[in-house]
């Protein structure tokens, strides 16, 4: 049992995220503030009544820490999203701290999920707050901003499953109260009322701010981004802190490109240009991709979809996939870098593993740990808009550094 600054003892916390890229967000700022964590996939398509029940027996019956669940909601049409994530809540209403996320630029069944995940959890309130500062994202007077331009008018407007056509929250959320920062102080009697309020915030000071108004941390469903998940954690550490384990260094680190963001391709090109690094794209024949590494010399591997995609993206993600299983399953690389959701989703099933042991968060939006099922190899997972042009080439570097985690 842990105790955090308020006098509200949180031993158990559920992340609901619509993704794995958003369910490792949610959960590693928790795990950096010293509570144990897994981050578990979604059963596979077309098992979901029988797997559903499965992955939520195994979360319930976890000892006391973070269980982050990709409920994969977001490749699911709207109706289904909802009927999901409600019984995801229903499931963990118990939960002493429940963490819905969203996507910091509001692609998925926002609106929907959250209130299937309000009218599933039975909590009081609803305290809505996207903002995550660290990588741009803010929320001002109520519209949601990505370095300051209404995301609505970024390219997530052109986004080729979820484009993003309003950053309104409050016409998102018609029924939500909007408060600005200096309104926070009516937090404590606007929840015992109960309802959905929509909290602006431009700087983490907003966020802790924010998290420090509620009293009780059981009254309320939280939604949000990474920014909000490391404000609760900063607000609710573990006391004494997890054991952090030594991570192996990766001989051959492999890096997996999926998705089609603008940020993440200009980090692959990045990536392209070290004389260390060996790339090759999986398309039509991925075996040909495979030959292509298996023979390379240089240390790091990259592995990536074509510059010029195609249109059936989830062939995409299979052929990356069946790229790696390749190479893992003879040792060709020992070490994974992940990007896009969709990918790492794919690429973890290839290997038929049921998530990760989550270990620390080494960049915004990026999460650390071993596979939980053999290999246990290092894996870092980074969804796709996230990070400078330099990200990939320094996550490739931090697993073939290795050693201690701080």
């Amino acid at each position: 049992m842990w105790v955090g600054p308020q006098d509200d003892p949180v031993s158990s916390i559920a992340v609901l995220a619509d993704d794995l890229t958003s369910a490792g967000d949610g959960a590693a700022p928790f795990r950096r503030a010293g509570h144990q964590a897994k981050v578990l996939l979604s059963p596979a398509e077309g098992d979901a009544d029988s797997g559903w029940g499965d992955v939520y027996e195994a979360a319930a019956s976890a000892p006391d820490g973070v269980v982050a669940l990709d409920l994969g909601s977001r490749l699911l049409d709207e109706p289904a999203a909802g009927t999901r994530t409600a019984r995801a809540a229903r499931a963990f209403a118990t939960a002493d701290l429940l963490v819905k996320t969203v996507d910091s630029t509001l692609r998925g069944h926002v609106a929907a999920e959250i209130h299937a995940a309000h009218t599933g959890s039975g909590r009081r309130a609803v305290v809505v707050a996207p903002a995550f500062p660290a990588e741009g994202r803010t929320t001002l007077r109520g519209i949601q901003h990505v370095q300051g331009v209404p995301v609505h008018d970024t390219e997530f407007a052109r986004d080729p499953a979820h484009p993003v056509r309003c950053s309104d929250l409050t016409r998102l959320l018609p029924e939500a109260e909007h408060l600005e920062p200096d309104q926070f102080d009516k937090l404590p009697e606007l929840i015992g009322q109960g309802g959905v309020f929509v909290c602006s915030a431009v700087t983490d000071v907003d966020l802790d701010r924010l998290v420090s108004s509620a009293p009780w941390a059981r009254d309320v469903l939280w939604v949000g981004s990474p920014g909000l998940a490391a404000a609760l954690a900063r607000h609710h550490p573990r006391t004494p802190e997890a054991a952090r384990p030594e991570l192996p260094r990766a001989r051959r680190p492999l890096v997996v490109v999926g998705s089609a963001n603008p940020a993440t391709r200009r980090q692959l090109d990045r990536l392209r240009t070290r004389v260390d690094v060996a790339t090759a794209a999986a398309d039509d024949d991925p075996m040909a991709a495979v030959h292509a590494l298996q023979g390379a010399s240089a240390p790091a591997l990259v592995v990536h979809t074509p510059d010029e995609r195609r249109t059936a993206s989830t062939s995409l993600t299979d052929d990356l996939a069946h790229v790696v299983r390749e190479l893992t399953t003879v040792g060709t690389v020992d070490g994974l870098v992940l990007t896009g959701g969709q990918t790492a989703v794919a690429v973890l099933e290839a290997l038929r593993s049921e998530g990760i042991d989550l270990i620390d968060e080494p960049e915004p939006g990026v999460a650390r740990g071993v596979l939980l099922s053999p290999p246990r190899i290092p894996v870092l997972i980074k969804a796709g808009g996230f990070g400078d042009e330099g990200t990939l080439d320094r996550l490739c570097r931090l697993l073939m550094e290795g050693g201690p985690v701080s």
